[in-house]
C-alpha cells in the first residue's frame, strides 16, 4: 500500500505591523480556507452539499471531500479527512513588523498534488486580503520543496513536482503478520508530540494515552486516506488483527500535559476550544509491526486537527535488538 504526498514551504514577508497567535495553524488554516473558496467557488452563496457542481468542484474535494459515487466500503463515512496538513512556524512569536520573513509547511496527499498551483494562488491571495488583526498583508515570496524553489513570486513561475511515496506492507495490513518484515526486534518506543495531539477514544478526548488509542486512530486515518485520496483498496486490512496486537503493548513512560487554545471559527461565528496532549511517551512490546505505520504517521500526523497541524508527533527514540 502507497500513500503519495508532497512537502511545500512557504515564505512569506510581512507588508505591515502583524499580529499572529502563539500557536498560528488555526489563523493560517483558517484564512486559506475562506481564500481557497474565494478562488474556486463558483457558486459561493450554497452549502457543499447542496450544490449541483460538488461531486466535481475543487474546494468541495479539499474541504468536503464526498465519497465516490457507488462507493460499497466506508459508507458510514460523510467526508474524508482532508488531503492537505498545514505546519505553522514552531515559535510562539505573536508581532511580525514590515519586511520580517516566517515560513510554514503544506503537505498536500495524494490527488490534491495535482492541485498545487490552486493552494499557491489561494495564500498568494491571502496575503493579498490580510490575516491576523487588522487584516495585515504579506508577500508570498517563494515555495520551496526540498530545499529547491518550486514557484517564485517574482517570476510568476511554477515548476512541475513529484510525489514522495509512504509505503505500508500489504501482508502486515491484510493479515496483521510482521513476517515479511525486518527481523530487528523493536522492543521500544518513545514518541515526542510536538503540537497539541486531540485524540478521541468512546466518544471523549484523552490524556492518558493508551498505545492501542493512538493505533486505532492513526490506523483509521490512514485508511481513509488511502482510500479517499489515493485510490487504494482497504476492504481487505484487516483492522482486527492489527488492533489486538496493539493492545499488547504497555506503557512504559508517560509525560504527557495538557496544552489549551482556542480558535475563532468564522464560519460558525464562534470560539472553538482545541486543546491537546504534548509531550513525550514511551511505549514497551513488540513494536515491529506497527513502525511503517507510526513512521507514516510522522509525515501525516494523527488524531483531529490535523489540518491546523495539530498532531504532530516525532519517533524521539527506540529500543532494537
Amino acid at each position: 500500500m502507497n500513500i503519495s504526498y508532497a512537502p511545500f514551504d512557504f515564505r512569506v514577508r510581512a507588508r505591515e505591523p502583524l499580529i499572529m497567535p502563539p500557536y498560528k495553524g488555526s489563523m493560517l488554516r483558517g484564512g486559506f480556507g475562506h481564500a481557497f473558496k474565494r478562488v474556486v467557488c463558483a457558486i459561493k452563496s450554497k452549502e457543499c452539499s447542496d450544490c449541483l457542481l460538488h461531486q466535481k468542484c475543487i474546494y468541495s474535494y479539499v474541504f468536503e471531500t464526498p465519497p465516490p459515487v457507488g462507493t460499497k466500503i466506508m459508507t458510514k463515512y460523510r467526508s474524508a479527512p482532508h488531503p492537505f496538513v498545514i505546519e505553522p512556524p514552531h515559535d510562539t512569536r505573536r508581532e511580525y513588523h514590515e519586511g520580517d520573513e516566517f515560513s510554514f509547511r503544506l503537505i498536500l496527499i495524494g490527488k490534491a498534488i495535482d492541485y498545487l498551483p490552486y493552494f499557491v494562488y489561494a495564500f498568494d491571495e491571502l496575503g493579498r486580503i490580510g490575516i491576523g488583526k487588522g487584516k495585515a498583508g504579506f508577500t508570498l515570496l517563494d515555495v520551496r520543496t526540498d530545499g529547491e524553489i518550486t514557484y517564485e513570486s517574482a517570476s510568476k513561475t511554477l515548476k512541475p513536482v513529484g510525489a514522495t511515496r509512504l509505503s505500508i506492507d500489504n501482508a502486515l495490513l491484510m493479515h496483521g503478520d510482521p513476517g515479511s518484515l525486518s527481523d530487528e526486534e523493536v522492543s521500544s518506543l518513545t514518541l515526542s508530540f510536538v503540537t497539541p495531539t486531540r485524540i478521541l477514544y468512546d466518544h471523549h478526548l484523552t490524556l492518558d494515552l493508551e498505545f492501542h488509542i493512538f493505533f486505532r486512530n492513526l490506523l483509521r486515518r490512514l485508511a481513509l486516506i488511502a482510500y479517499f485520496h489515493c485510490g487504494e483498496d482497504t476492504s481487505s486490512w484487516n483492522f482486527k488483527e492489527l488492533i489486538k496486537r496493539a493492545e499488547g503493548v504497555t506503557v512504559m513512560k508517560r509525560a504527557l500535559s495538557w496544552y489549551d487554545w482556542e480558535r475563532y471559527s468564522g464560519r460558525q461565528d464562534t470560539r472553538m476550544k482545541l486543546g491537546g496532549f504534548v509531550g513525550e511517551i514511551t511505549f514497551e512490546g513488540d513494536m515491529r509491526p506497527f513502525l511503517q505505520i507510526i513512521e507514516a504517521g510522522e509525515v501525516l500526523h494523527v488524531g483531529k486537527g490535523t489540518a491546523f497541524g495539530l498532531g504532530k508527533y516525532a519517533i524521539k527514540d527506540s529500543e532494537r535488538g
